[in-house]
């Protein structure tokens, strides 16, 4: 803790800039959020989804989600908006270039997804983000006490931001399974700020002579290993399906790595070190009783229990 101002700083320039590529760049939305033409089509043969990939990112649509559903054989391609260029238009070229390399190829139905349901995705996903930062402060206030609570949200509004800022900052599409890598990583990263704050309510019991910033510090050296263990198994799990789940799992299991990473920092040197400036003590987590019995004069009368 004698080194939290340094980290907070970090943090702090971290923070800003994330939001200055959100304010200046904004985040590349996927077909999900802005609309765009949805294609199924379907092959005799199970598709081979990286070569239909290729074959429709040679038209110019390099972010294009390709996915199977149903069967192996049944395959739904979203495509993103174009100017000048109609759904039909899209669907009818990419289906052109689907059949010069498979001409057994059929399409099965074609349609166009309206900005509408773009804009009932965003207010739906920032709905329960905003439920989800709530539902987190209302248990940590009532679990520990309000100073956890407030740093607590704030480090993990801290890895949401970041995590935006790095897709806002690459333009890496940003989809609905990106938005389900946040909400996960909310809930992960506060589960560790949970455990060092049930690390420092133990040790403010324990070791009674021990100032706040040694407190702080036991908690988070007691807990090391298991952070260790736990976020790389976590991590191991993350990789192998960025390296093997394809190009859908992709950026979700990359927002997860992010969030996992800046996860474990913000949990040690943002959460415990505002919950430190915010002044947290012993007598905020352990409540005292006095009773006072007999008489008023005598000394050892409200004994504290």
């Amino acid at each position: 803790m004698k080194h939290a101002l340094i980290f907070n700083a970090i943090s702090f320039l971290t923070f800003a800039l994330a939001v200055f590529f959100l304010l200046t760049r904004g985040l590349h939305l996927s077909v999900e959020f802005t609309g765009g033409t949805v294609m199924e089509v379907a092959y005799v043969q199970p598709a081979e989804l990286s070569k239909v990939r290729e074959t429709v990112a040679a038209l110019g649509y390099p972010d294009v989600q390709v996915q199977t559903f149903g069967s192996a054989r049944d395959v739904m391609i979203r495509l993103p908006v174009q100017k000048d260029v109609t759904s039909a238009q899209q669907s009818e070229r990419v289906l052109t270039a689907l059949k010069a390399a498979d001409p057994e190829v059929t399409l099965r139905r074609t349609e166009f997804v309206g900005p509408q349901v773009g804009e009932e995705l965003v207010h739906g996903g920032l709905m329960a983000l905003g439920m989800v930062v709530l539902g987190i402060v209302i248990y940590l206030a009532f679990r520990f006490e309000w100073k956890f609570g407030v740093a607590a949200i704030i480090a993990n509004l801290h890895d949401v931001v970041i995590i935006l800022g790095f897709f806002a900052f690459f333009q890496w599409e940003f989809s609905l399974s990106v938005l389900a890598a946040v909400l996960a990583v909310l809930g992960y990263s506060v589960n560790e700020s949970v455990v060092i704050f049930d690390r420092i309510r133990e040790a403010f019991r324990k070791y009674r002579k021990m100032t706040t910033h040694e407190v702080i510090d036991h908690a988070i050296t007691s807990t090391m290993s298991r952070t260790i263990i736990t976020h790389a198994s976590t991590e191991a799990m993350v990789l192998s399906m960025f390296f093997f789940g394809g190009p859908s799992l992709h950026y979700f299991a990359l927002a997860l790595t992010i969030g996992i990473l800046f996860g474990i920092y913000s949990s040690v040197f943002v959460a415990a070190a505002i919950a430190m400036w915010l002044g947290v003590k012993r007598e905020d987590l352990i409540k005292t009783n006095t009773k006072k019995d007999g008489d008023p004069n005598d000394p050892n009368a409200g004994a504290t229990v």
